[in-house]
């Protein structure tokens, strides 16, 4: 092929195909470690930049799709952004269907390829938050109310998680005076009363939650405390 021929080749290439950094494998911008970090269901694509884009002078595009389909969307609100993550919860709100994520990088104008997270389900990977606890003492005996994490969906702000798992709560209480932990319930129950309590004393309670379906279970609660006259 004559040098006039590779040229010509050239040009129907980069305008037909788009063009594509290149760079060293060392240097590359193309985006690194792409993957979804769950937490109720508030679902945030994460990356870390390429090894040639350190110095921050790199743009990144997001795209989704659900599992099955064909055509890859934009992320408008993540096209062309300079931070790198992308908040895709409302993208990949039915929690039961699976989703990919992909990013690219551009440098100057010029694009990376494509990297792509792992297939990503929200019901089988979100984390799950500790329960909201609240505690009284009523009567002679500790009162501890507790709420399930609610779900970040713009459009059903206030679901609680409950709608989507069942959920085991454990509560936990802790005798100051003795330095001992006990369990004290494990249920379903929202509304836990703890009595036979040694008087005067302090108490601290928390709480986690247990899904059985998965067989896992959330951080523990920040411990709430309180002095027993």
């Amino acid at each position: 092929m004559t040098p006039k021929h590779c040229s010509l080749g050239f040009l129907i290439s980069f305008f037909l195909g788009g063009v594509v950094a290149t760079h060293p494998a060392h240097e590359s911008p193309k985006p690194r470690r792409v993957h979804f970090q769950s937490r109720n269901f508030h679902n945030i694509l994460h990356w870390h930049p390429g090894r040639a884009c350190i110095s921050n002078n790199c743009l990144y595009f997001v795209q989704y799709k659900m599992y099955g389909q064909r055509q890859w969307k934009n992320k408008e609100d993540c096209w062309g952004i300079s931070e790198f993550f992308c908040d895709l919860t409302n993208e990949t709100a039915d929690v039961q269907e699976a989703y990919y994520g992909r990013v690219r990088t551009a440098v100057a104008g010029v694009p990376s390829g494509w990297t792509m997270t792992q297939r990503f389900t929200p019901w089988w990977e979100t984390k799950i938050d500790p329960p909201v606890m609240n505690i009284t003492y009523v009567n002679g005996s500790l009162l501890v109310i507790l709420h399930a994490p609610n779900i970040p969906y713009k459009d059903q702000k206030g679901i609680s998680m409950e709608n989507y798992y069942e959920l085991v709560y454990q509560v936990f209480i802790i005798n100051n005076s003795l330095e001992k932990e006990q369990k004290v319930y494990e249920g379903t129950h929202r509304v836990v009363e703890i009595e036979a309590l040694t008087l005067p004393t302090g108490y601290c309670v928390a709480a986690e939650i247990y899904r059985p379906i998965l067989d896992r279970r959330s951080q523990r609660s920040e411990e709430r405390c309180v002095e027993i006259p």
